[in-house]
């Protein structure tokens, strides 16, 4: 039964897609069907192949490392703030973790990790690999393909680096295809600072979170290709080699705790300011007089709003307005956001398997503040394309959020 709803789901957000389709005529169904394919097929091989199991365990265990090193490091500068035993007594069910000195800070080791996998080309050699499955299996063009798989490991600014040179001659639908693959993944460098939030909420959490990401990547291409029909611009079939700039390992950690240095920044004021403004507009809400008893407040908006997205992608009817407040506060704040919320959540609110996809309908960057990101980047990366990138920014943040919904609607099929 579940797995005749989740293909009824996955019809139903491609059908939205086409709604939203500048083209219908154009669309290349036979590339949207192989890459639904692809999704299901990846999904079934990464969550029910004997052995991965003991693969999401040891990814589990590099998560715990990861943390453990992280505090280390911050309990040597930050003292009891940073994870170190503080020198006063706490009282009784007193929470002394702080997010910024003890959680955020794993984002300055992942991304020096990741440059220095990078460096060593073990970062590239992955890409590579799941660039030639997107190619072979969806006839993608060897720089579209490769941002694409670039984007299930980095972020939608560092992606596009890869095919930097190329980015002028892609068409608009290849240029779409890599800005919705940006919003529908993660980056490796915030993964495992969500692993740690939601380690709580589920097991083997950053096994669910990479998976989320390369699942997804297919499910971008198949809504790209519906909302922005692709006519190839670059004829280049080859997958371009990865820029190098960094001389040595040591300048590879260097420049990624840099790089770390700037996002933890931009989340510890984004955080800020989006719960600040949070705030403000519940405190205004709040002079509107009451909605069965209750307050109005901006989730329970949400939560309105976004209910009937959720229940088509297998969440219970009685439990889609709290579904639908965690995914609204994703799409108009940020992912991080929603994955604290979720892991504040009581347990009564979600079910197991509800929770399990909601992990994975809300994996990916489709925000306005990543859109502005985005547009930042990759218009500076290739300036005569800006005002088309810009234009097709909102789309963008659609088309990334229809393509996570649909890794919920699939992993719910087997769950």
């Amino acid at each position: 039964m579940e797995v005749v709803r989740g293909f009824f789901g996955l019809i139903a957000l491609v059908a939205l897609a086409l709604a939203l389709s500048e083209n219908r005529r154009q669309v290349a169904w036979k590339t949207v069907a192989a890459a639904l394919v692809l999704q299901v097929a990846l999904a079934l091989i990464l969550l029910k192949l004997p052995g991965a199991r003991q693969l999401f365990m040891v990814l589990n265990l590099i998560v715990s490392a990861l943390e453990q090193a992280t505090q280390a490091g911050t309990s040597f500068v930050f003292g009891y703030l940073g994870g170190s035993a503080p020198p006063f007594a706490v009282s009784p069910g007193a929470n002394t973790y702080i997010l910024a000195f003890r959680g955020l800070p794993l984002v300055l080791v992942a991304s020096a990790l990741s440059s220095l996998l990078f460096y060593w080309k073990i970062l590239p050699l992955i890409v590579r690999g799941f660039a030639w499955l997107l190619r072979r299996s969806l006839g993608m063009g060897g720089a579209e393909g490769l941002a694409a798989a670039a984007n299930v490991f980095l972020g939608m600014v560092e992606a596009p680096l890869f095919v930097r040179p190329y980015l002028e001659k892609l068409s608009r639908g290849e240029i779409f295809t890599i800005m919705t693959c940006g919003m529908a993944t993660i980056a490796g460098t915030v993964m495992v600072l969500y692993a740690s939030i939601l380690g709580p909420v589920i097991p083997d959490a950053l096994g669910h979170l990479l998976i989320a990401s390369i699942i997804s990547a297919p499910a971008s291409v198949a809504v790209a290709r519906v909302m922005v029909p692709a006519i190839h611009g670059l004829s280049e079939d080859a997958l371009p080699q990865a820029p190098v700039q960094v001389s040595s390992a040591m300048e590879a950690i260097t420049a990624g705790t840099m790089e770390g240095v700037k996002l933890l920044l931009n989340i510890v004021a984004l955080l800020i300011v989006l719960v600040g403004l949070v705030h403000l507009v519940n405190l205004l809400l709040g002079l509107i007089p009451a909605v069965n008893g209750q307050p109005l407040t901006l989730e329970r908006v949400l939560g309105w709003g976004m209910s009937p997205v959720v229940w088509v992608i297998g969440i219970p009817w009685e439990e889609c307005l709290a579904a639908g407040k965690l995914m609204g506060t994703k799409t108009v704040l940020n992912e991080l956001l929603a994955y604290l919320d979720l892991a504040r959540m009581p347990a009564e609110s979600l079910s197991p398997r509800s929770r399990l996809i909601m992990i994975y309908a809300m994996c990916g960057f489709a925000n306005f503040g990543s859109l502005g990101i985005m547009i930042g980047g990759m218009g500076q990366m290739a300036p005569s394309r800006r005002t088309e990138i810009v234009s097709l920014g909102l789309k963008s943040i659609a088309a990334g959020t229809l393509a996570a919904c649909m890794t919920g609607a699939v992993v719910g099929m087997f769950y």
